[in-house]
């Protein structure tokens, strides 16, 4: 068998497709690092402190030059980071074509100013990809609050029927944690790093003294070329852009695996409430011809299970971060934050194709809601009767209507409801309740709360999730001047 080098995620199905590797594999990551350099070398050239012409002798060593990461990755292994065998490669480039130029490249920088500020582009470039598949989630769930805010169904406490409800609200609490997490997202900042050899700038401070400037200036046209925020000081070793960024991610597989865990239950053949869209070679099984098995939501449930412990590996790494660069700490945090990135990038689009294609059964619904029927709205009965029994009847009525309840309770499920309503019927002279009273009192459908209302409310509070997308392909923003391909 000849087998194909590299990661796919053979192993990792919710992370495969092309579309999203591209945006966070080794070659994207090589390709941000030469974005990094190509853009400082304008920056110099910019303030005159590379001579003329510097920036394009550089664009063009790193667009033709063969940088490959499968290279670059043994070459690491002896520099301790990818960034020391690429700009050893760039400069040799340059030079046999602009020997002057050649000085420029990586001037004043320092490794870890590269690789995190390369970083920090995969990250927005991948985020706001992210961001369209979550957008398209969203207004799909956004859709279903609305469609069905009258559509009842059984709540579940403690996996038991509690009380009526509809599954609006429930589709509408799955847009809520899917908004607030898309929304952390939103605020999430990608600064450069600029800080020279040990966070100090020293070496940018003599660079720039040359041009009548200072490194800050130097690093704020840094950051507008390549389109990331400024830093207001070098963050070597304080990595809260790095976890914060990891904690949004993971909010956002948090969201996504809840509604992927209400999914895999309703869509059980005994509930019978929901189901995946159906799509050819999808949810087949190896042995069994009939099985149609969700794997959207198995997928998305692999993501959300798995994304937390990567983002604890960036917690651990700035925990351990010592110094002024980490010994070891800060190279776990690049494969974490990577396999973040793509664990939280599957969850979406798997969640938007689930969520825009969700086949929803207000029928079984109904029947399953009916399995406890009118002793579901016990917590209303016994507020409106207790009294009846109190004063009417006889004392006691609080314990007296707790042993209705025990008895139907005796019942068999699916005939304790009638049961329920049968024995209140009985307890209940007609002269305090009236059988349409008695009627309106168990309709599911008068106790449903403020559902509708939590509903809009929801949808109020993030309005620019709560639409539908406008559709529009993904966009990496290349660097003014840089060339990026």
């Amino acid at each position: 068998m000849n087998a194909v080098p590299g990661n796919f995620g053979l192993l990792a199905p919710v992370t495969a497709g092309l579309r999203w590797r591209e945006v966070t594999g080794d070659g994207a990551v090589v390709q941000a690092m030469l974005t990094a350099e190509m853009a400082w070398t304008r920056v110099l050239e910019d303030a005159g402190l590379a001579p003329e012409g510097t920036a394009a002798a550089v664009r063009e060593a790193a667009q033709k030059g063969d940088f490959d990461p499968a290279v670059l990755a043994a070459e690491s292994q002896g520099a301790g980071n990818p960034v020391i065998p690429i700009v050893a490669q760039l400069r040799t480039l340059v030079a046999r074509h602009d020997p002057a130029a050649a000085g420029s490249v990586h001037a004043s920088l320092t490794s870890q100013d590269v690789l995190d500020t390369a970083l920090m582009w995969v990250c927005r470039n991948a985020v706001a990809m992210l961001r369209e598949e979550l957008a398209g989630a969203a207004a799909a769930l956004a859709g279903l609050a609305r469609t069905h805010a009258d559509t009842l169904q059984a709540a579940r406490t403690l996996t038991q029927h509690s009380l009526p409800s509809t599954f609006g609200l429930k589709a509408g609490q799955w847009f809520h944690g899917l908004a607030a997490a898309a929304s952390r997202l939103d605020a999430m900042a990608f600064p450069i790093q600029f800080g020279g050899a040990a966070g100090t700038l020293a070496a940018g401070k003599v660079l720039a003294r040359k041009a009548g400037t200072d490194p800050f200036a130097l690093a704020d046209s840094w950051a507008a070329e390549l389109g990331l925020a400024g830093a207001t000081a070098p963050w070597h070793t304080n990595r809260t852009a790095v976890t914060a960024l990891g904690d949004a991610l993971v909010a956002v597989t948090d969201a996504a695996g809840k509604i992927a865990n209400d999914v895999l239950l309703l869509c059980r053949p005994e509930f019978g409430e929901l189901a995946e869209p159906l799509a050819a070679g999808r949810g087949v099984s190896s042995a069994m011809p009939q099985k149609q098995n969700p794997v959207l939501s198995v997928l998305i449930r692999s993501a959300a299970v798995a994304a937390p412990l990567q983002g604890a590996q960036l917690h651990v790494a700035a925990a351990l971060a010592v110094d002024e660069r980490p010994d070891g700490a800060w190279h776990t945090e690049w494969s974490a934050l990577r396999t973040l990135l793509d664990l939280c990038g599957g969850a979406a689009a798997a969640v938007r194709e689930l969520a825009e294609g969700l086949r929803v059964f207000p029928d079984a619904m109904h029947r399953n809601l009916e399995l406890s029927g009118p002793l579901l709205l016990s917590e209303a009965v016994g507020a409106a009767v207790v009294p009846l029994f109190d004063t009417g009847l006889a004392t006691g009525g609080k314990a007296r209507f707790q042993a209705v309840v025990d008895q139907s309770l005796q019942g068999r499920p699916g005939e304790q409801g009638a049961e329920f309503a049968r024995l209140l019927r009985q307890e209940i002279p007609r002269e305090l309740m009236s059988d349409a009273e008695l009627a309106a009192l168990l309709d599911p459908a008068g106790y449903l709360g403020e559902s509708a209302a939590i509903i809009e409310r929801i949808l109020a509070a993030h309005p620019q999730w709560a639409q539908e997308p406008t559709p529009h392909g993904m966009q990496q923003t290349a660097p003014k001047g840089a060339g990026h391909e």
